[in-house]
Formats: structure tokens, sequence, C-alpha cells
């Protein structure tokens, strides 16, 4: 059973951190906890870390001391090497990540990053590292600008060269030219034989595009204005020497402008040209030769409502714009949109549920929020959905919309002002590319006039005439609703601005509810540190009866079992078994045995106290010969004050991610938000919107 994988290059610039990324997310989804080591890492400066260890250990918010996750900076290793202690080096190593291994289900090993010269010691060092550990390794090329007869006899070599000594489970090739992928593929399963997996990576062009930031670091310049700003990407550069009427043209999306310090005009008309819809947007000013604007002009900019990143620079024109083509982008904690891109790359390209099944050889009964996340992801990429989201000029939907396009995981449509949302994009620097989604105003859309009559023949009977359906469509949340119901849509999500009664109120009146299903009731998904439990109902139903809340118990069930949570029903109440008497624990008693006798084969306890519920030494102490007493998955709780306040504390208390809520019983998807919902909350709201959208 291998309680790690190891991560080895062959070359320097290899895209090794696309997967190291994308299998950390992917390992976070399949197994309980994940470590993350480095045997050998960079020489740092004192009070700095290692930006490998950093990047991962703060996005995937991994607990874990800094120290523990490498055993040797390169310097050192060499040192001892040199004086014939190589074997030390690698007792020291086992130590280490066995420290690791006894605290995380599987360890994530990243090998060293070729960036120095003598290439075949590294090769040597990682192969050994991976062979005394007993880990199976997944080795990482790079193709750009190779031939392909190249690239393939590259990556053989090293295949049966780490093959002799270790397990290579799989041989990933990054940054190829999109066009020779399916070509490089076949060729390299012809050459490489066995079961080792192949995988082909195309090059991003946005990942190798430096940020400012990398530049002023490469550069040692000096940040004059915008260092908010300063992990905006730069796609290109170009040197303005000529007049500025000239220079303007030569603008594109995200480039970097480099000009001598003392060209006001090419300054200010960079930045007019910045917020003009007629030009480009660019990514920053690079200041040369060590000049900086007159105090007047500063003064001026300084005073500007819209600012990119300015750096000033010692050196020529020239030789900065030299340097700066030389630099080779990397992925650091702060960049989370190179990160975001990584992770969505891989998952794209890399058949990860053979990968984790080759890598995941052990069991474990912890269902994990990270798993879970991960699951609900997967499923939804496996039949994408079509979204909409009422709220579209809302700052957390349309970040959250971000995240969902860059995951590619649904099609999306945002309900507003075309102009008004790209505004707010625009002015709060959120990465969506409008391009990416569909923006519909109720009123422009072509289908307005036919939603209008299709709504007044639902409603006619309840006095609507076309006058009133025309203002009621007008509205967000039943348009949104009809373009469900007219199949234009497979889902929506709402609730960010407006109420539940909004959001709902357009759903029960015509999307209505399933067949034998009699009350739309909800559950949130808790994900707390080490399983997911299903609340229900926390926001729908104030006061259910005993039919009801068997109804609710029923679909909560059958979600937990949807969402891959074995359900195990705990009714809720102040007492548990036979002990209690009073008016609400009857309710609960007999809605337990209305479930019984309605789903004979769900498994169910009631009343239970939460406690005994959720906490095996209690619930075998008060029930003791119940199957769901201490481990329940489903919690089902009397009556809404009850639920929400519950949910609520538990939230707060323990720092538990609620999903949802998510509402059952309606005929097509329709999920009410909190209005104190974050763009996180929706977009995991979304997503299982979309997974629920594949039942129908």
């Amino acid at each position: 059973m291998s309680k790690g994988i190891y991560v080895a290059t062959i070359e320097p610039n290899s895209g090794k951190s696309i997967v190291v990324l994308g299998l950390m997310r992917m390992l976070l989804g399949k197994t309980a906890k994940v470590g993350y080591f480095r045997p050998i890492i960079e020489d740092t400066k004192e009070g700095e870390t290692d930006n490998h260890i950093n990047t991962v250990v703060s996005y995937f918010e991994i607990d874990i001391n800094y120290k523990k996750t490498f055993a040797y900076t390169r310097s050192e290793v060499l040192d001892l090497y040199n004086k014939g202690k190589s074997g030390d080096v690698i007792d020291h190593i086992i130590k280490k990540y066995k420290n690791l291994e006894e605290k995380f289900d599987i360890v994530l090993v990243e090998g060293t990053d070729f960036s120095h010269e003598n290439s075949s010691l590294e090769l040597d060092i990682n192969m050994l590292i991976s062979k005394n550990l007993g880990l199976p390794v997944i080795i990482v090329s790079q193709g750009d600008g190779k031939p392909l007869n190249e690239i393939v006899d590259n990556v053989q070599l090293a295949h049966d060269t780490f093959k002799e000594e270790v397990d290579v489970l799989s041989i990933m090739t990054n940054k190829i030219n999109p066009v020779d992928i399916e070509t490089l593929k076949e060729l390299l399963k012809e050459r490489i034989k066995g079961n080792t997996d192949i995988t082909v990576i195309p090059k991003i062009s946005s990942l190798a595009s430096p940020t400012v930031k990398e530049i002023v670091r490469k550069l040692k310049g000096n940040i004059l204005f915008g260092r908010d700003m300063i992990n905006n990407q730069v796609d290109s550069f170009n040197v303005a020497t000529m007049q500025l009427r000239n220079y303007l043209i030569q603008l594109k999306d995200d480039c970097l402008v480099i000009t001598a310090g003392d060209r006001a005009d090419i300054i200010l008309g960079s930045l007019q040209a910045n917020i003009s819809k007629n030009y480009p947007k660019i990514s920053g000013i690079v200041l040369t030769g060590g000049l900086l604007p007159e105090e007047s002009i500063l003064k001026l900019i300084e005073g500007l409502s819209s600012i990119v990143p300015i750096i000033s620079v010692k050196g020529g024109t020239f030789l900065v714009a030299n340097e700066i083509g030389k630099i080779k982008s990397r992925i650091y904690a702060e960049n989370i949109e190179k990160i975001e891109t990584s992770i969505a790359t891989f998952e794209k390209h890399v058949d990860t549920d053979k990968l984790a099944n080759d890598l995941i050889t052990f069991e474990s009964d912890i269902f994990t929020p990270r798993m879970f996340q991960y699951n609900l992801l997967q499923r939804a990429l496996k039949n994408k959905k079509h979204i909409v989201l009422p709220e579209g000029n809302d700052e957390r939907v349309l970040r959250a919309a971000a995240r969902l396009i860059d995951a590619q995981v649904v099609d999306l449509t945002l309900i507003g002002n075309e102009e008004e949302i790209s505004e707010t994009v625009e002015k709060l620097d959120i990465p969506l590319n409008l391009k990416d989604v569909n923006i519909i105003s109720p009123q422009k859309s072509p289908h307005f006039e036919d939603y209008v009559n299709t709504f007044y023949e639902l409603r006619k009977h309840k006095n609507i005439n076309l006058d009133m359906a025309r203002d009621t469509m007008s509205d967000v949340s039943y348009f949104a609703t009809m373009m469900i119901y007219k199949g234009h849509a497979d889902g929506m999500v709402s609730g960010a601005v407006h109420t539940t009664a909004h959001t709902l109120r357009p759903a029960l009146q015509f999307i209505k509810t399933k067949p034998g299903v009699n009350i739309v009731s909800s559950v949130f998904f808790m994900c707390l540190e080490d399983r997911v439990s299903i609340f229900g109902d926390c926001a729908i139903n104030p006061n259910p009866n005993a039919e009801q809340l068997a109804e609710i118990a029923i679909s909560s069930a059958k979600t937990a079992q949807d969402f891959g949570v074995e359900p195990k029903v705990a009714m809720l109440s102040y007492s548990s078994g036979a002990s209690g008497k009073g008016e609400d624990v009857e309710r609960v008693r007999e809605a337990t045995e209305i479930v019984k006798k309605l789903a004979p084969q769900i498994k169910i306890e009631g009343p239970i106290q939460y406690d005994a519920a959720v906490d095996m030494r209690i619930g075998k102490s008060k029930l003791p010969d119940s199957e769901v007493a201490g481990q329940a998955s489903v919690l089902i709780f009397p009556d809404l004050n009850t639920g929400n306040n519950t949910y609520k504390a538990v939230q707060r208390e323990t720092g538990a991610l609620a999903i949802g809520p998510m509402l059952q019983g309606l005929n097509k998807p329709v999920n009410d938000l909190s209005r104190g919902c974050t763009a996180d909350d929706i977009y995991s709201t979304v997503i299982i919107t979309a997974i629920q959208a594949q039942d129908f």
C-alpha cells in the first residue's frame, strides 16, 4: 500500500507546478488528509520561504509546519555529497518523510527543480529518493519548441531510466502545441510499453506570461504606483520611443509599456488609453534609466481614479527590455488566477479518475469536505449544465461566476444590464471574461414576449392579464425561472440579494413540485472537519407536522444517497428513545413511524437528541441497539427555528463550510442563497444545482 506519490521532472522549466497543483486538488478530493513534502529546496535568503511550499501550503490550507515540509536546501545537499555523506542525506530524508506519513493519509512529494547545472546528479538524486521512500513516480517533461521525435526520445529515456529503479505510474509531457497533442500521445504509446499512463498537456500561454511582480523582482524595481495590482499578467511588452500618436496603435491587451522615466507624454497617454474603451488594457508601465517624472506629473498620476502598476528601474531602455524578455514566469501563492488556471488545465487533460484509482490503493472510512467538494466538481464536469443567476450585478455572483467559468464546470447566464455588469467587473478587477457568459436583460430578450404569453396562459385562472404578465416577466426571478420552465436553462441559483420568498414564489407558481411530493424542503451540506452531514429543513418550513417531517426525512435521505453520503437519518428532538413526553416529541415519534412505513429501507432513529445522533459514545449509551445513533449522517430538525439556529451555530463555532440551502421536491432545480452568502457559497451552490439538473 503506497502512502505517497513522487513527482519528478527531467529538465528545467517543465511546468511541474501544474502537475503538483492538480495532483494536490485531486488527492484532497479522494482521501482524508494529504501532506506535502519537498526533500530538497532551493537556497533561500534569511527569513524567506520556498516558493513551491508557500504556494501549495497556503492555497490548499494544509495544516503543516513549514520546517516539516522539506529536508535540505540545495547547498546543504551538495556540501554533504562533497563530504561523502550521501547516505546521511537519504537517511534524513526518509526520517522526515516518515514523520509526515504518520500524520497524513497520503503525501505528495515534489522533486527538485533542475534549475542549475549537473542535471544527471539531480536525476540520480530523484531516483534514489523515490526508491528509498518506496514511492511510485510521475515523470514530468516539457516539449516547448522541440521536434516531436526529440520529445519522444527524451521521454522514453527518462521512463526507461526510472523504470529500472522505481514504478513509473505516469508520464506527463507538458507545454505541447495543441495541434500536436494526439500525434505525440500515439507516438509515446508506441514507444513506452506496459501500464504506464501517458498524458500530454498543451502549452497555456497565460501560464508562461510573467506578472508585474516577477518583473519587479527580477529588475529590482521600485514600485511608484499600483502596488495592489502587481499580480497583473504581462502577455507582451513593447518599447515606447516614438511619439505618442504613433505609439498608441502599438498597444495590445495586457501589454507592458517600457519607456524612459522622463517621457511624461507616453506615461500619461498610456494611462489614458488604459481607461479608454477604444484602446486595450495595459498591465503596467516600466520607467527606465532610473529617471522619474517631474513632481507635477507624479501628482497628476497620484490623483487618477484608475491606475496600473508603474515601476522605476535602473538601466537603459533596451537593456531592460532584453532582461524582461528572459524572465521565466513562476506560479506563486498570491497569483490565485494562475493557480486556478493550472488546476483547471490539469483536470481537463488528465484522466484523474484513472490516476486516482492507481494512486489511492487504500480505503478510508472518513469522508472529508475536500473529498465531497472534489466529487461534486467531478460529477458536475461529467454532464455540463446551464445555470442562470438572476442577480448578475452582485459582486459575489460575478466572482463566483469567474471561478465557475475558469473551472469550465457549467454554462452560465447572468440576468442584468450588460453595461453595468461590465463596469462592475472592470472596477473590481474580477477575472471574468464576459464573452464566456450569457448576459440577458429581460425586456431585451428575444424570448420576452413568448415568456409573457406562457406566464399568462399558466396563470390566467388566477386573474392574470397580459399587462400583469408583462410586468411580472420583467422581474429577474420570474424571468430566470421561466428560462428553466421553457428549457432555456437547467437550473437557477438566487437569493444573494432577494428574499427566499422572492426566489421561490415563481418556482411554486409554475415549476411546481414533483409528482407525489407535497412539500418543498431544503437541506444544507455541513462540511465538518472529518465528515459531511445533511441538515434539513433549515430554510423553508417553519412548523412542519408529522407527515411533512416524514416527507422531509425521506427527501433528505434520497439527497444524501444522490450525493454520495450513506443516509443514516436522525429525527431530532429534546429526548432520545421512548423516555420523552410532550406534543413536540410525539410529533417527531409519529414522523419516524411514517418514514419506517413508507420507506422501510431507510436507516432511521427518532426521536433522538443531537449529541446522541453524532457522538458514538453517547449514542450507544442511550440507544445501544440503534444502527443510527452516534453515526447519523442526515439530521432532521423538528422546526425551522431549531434547524436554522443550529446550522448557523455549528457553522460559526466549528468553521464548517455550509453548502446550501439546496431545495428538494421541485420539478426543476431552483436553489436559494442566504443574503449573507459569500462567493464561495454561490460557487458551491451552483455546482450542486448543476448536479441536481443531471437528473431531469
